[in-house]
């Protein structure tokens, strides 16, 4: 059954028998004989692509909540006698990967030095959930999917720039001025509700958004392009303030309009069930509970 799943996972046969240390034709053979004893076909095989059967789509549900239920069975018998240890698959953005994870890596790794962090990373991840024991997300106020997810951390995305860019084209003093500079824009996916918007901007006080037709001059999915392209002056652009708070405390980035912001987001980490967590998982979750006071809400 792990090595049914991990097939599915790792999305074929050599790479799940990578992962689990096997050749490939042991996991082939493994499968196949999983297949004999259930007899009904689990996989379509083709030279370019592996697909589940209906059996088989219905069979790999039932497969992660026993094995997640094994998995918790062992680990709470453990518990007492050893350490936590397996590995935790776990799905996140690049941004957040880097910002808000990678921070935190050495710390958790001294807590427990036998858990592999398996940090798998997709700009985004949302319809991979059920392959990962925790899935990080980052949505905004309007988000309401059916999933089991523990919300983690608030921001603001906030309008700045460089000092050197506003010395040269100077500090927007309301929303429509931005319509006179240069606009770094981050590619929403379709269906994120940002998709198409050239900036709408929210006031802090309350009251109705506002809507700026601005031409942008750079539009990536990077969060990365955009912060370095805003740190070498190239424009202004709309950022989480938790990953521009270091370069507003140096000064090499101002933030502009601040009664103003893009939307308001909110870090969550998803789960693939509600049921069966393993203790590694729980573990890891209750671990970045303990930054919470110093990032509910990332003003």
């Amino acid at each position: 059954m792990k090595v049914f799943q991990r097939v599915i996972d790792e999305g074929g046969f050599a790479a799940a028998a990578r992962a689990l240390d096997m050749s490939p034709a042991g996991v082939t053979r493994m499968v196949a004989a999983l297949e004999d004893h259930l007899g009904v076909r689990l996989l379509q095989r083709t030279t370019r692509k592996l697909s589940l059967t209906d059996a088989g789509e219905a069979y790999l549900m039932r497969v992660r909540t026993i094995l997640y239920e094994v998995e918790d069975a062992e680990s709470a018998a453990a518990a007492h006698t050893r350490e936590l240890q397996g590995t935790l698959h776990v799905l996140a953005t690049p941004v957040l990967a880097s910002y808000f994870l990678s921070p935190r890596i050495a710390t958790w790794h001294t807590r427990h030095p036998k858990v592999l962090l398996d940090l798998a990373i997709d700009p985004f991840p949302q319809p991979r959930i059920e392959e990962f024991d925790v899935t990080f997300l980052v949505v905004d106020e309007g988000f309401d999917a059916d999933i089991v997810a523990r919300p983690l951390a608030t921001t603001d995305w906030i309008v700045c720039a460089s000092p050197d860019y506003l010395q040269r084209a100077g500090t927007p003093a309301t929303p429509q001025a931005l319509r006179e500079h240069t606009y770094l824009k981050f590619q929403w996916p379709q269906n994120s509700g940002h998709y198409g918007r050239q900036a709408r901007l929210h006031p802090l006080a309350g009251g109705d958004a506002v809507e700026v037709d601005v031409k942008p001059a750079l539009q990536t999915t990077s969060f990365d392009v955009l912060l370095r392209a805003a740190l070498d002056g190239a424009g202004i652009t709309f950022l989480s303030r938790m990953l521009v708070a270091p370069h507003l405390a140096r000064g090499t980035l101002v933030q502009v309009l601040p009664e103003w912001i893009f939307g308001r987001f909110t870090i969550y980490a998803a789960l693939p069930t509600r049921k069966f967590m393993p203790a590694r998982t729980r573990a890891f979750l209750d671990f970045l509970a303990e930054f919470a006071p110093q990032t509910q809400t990332v003003r």
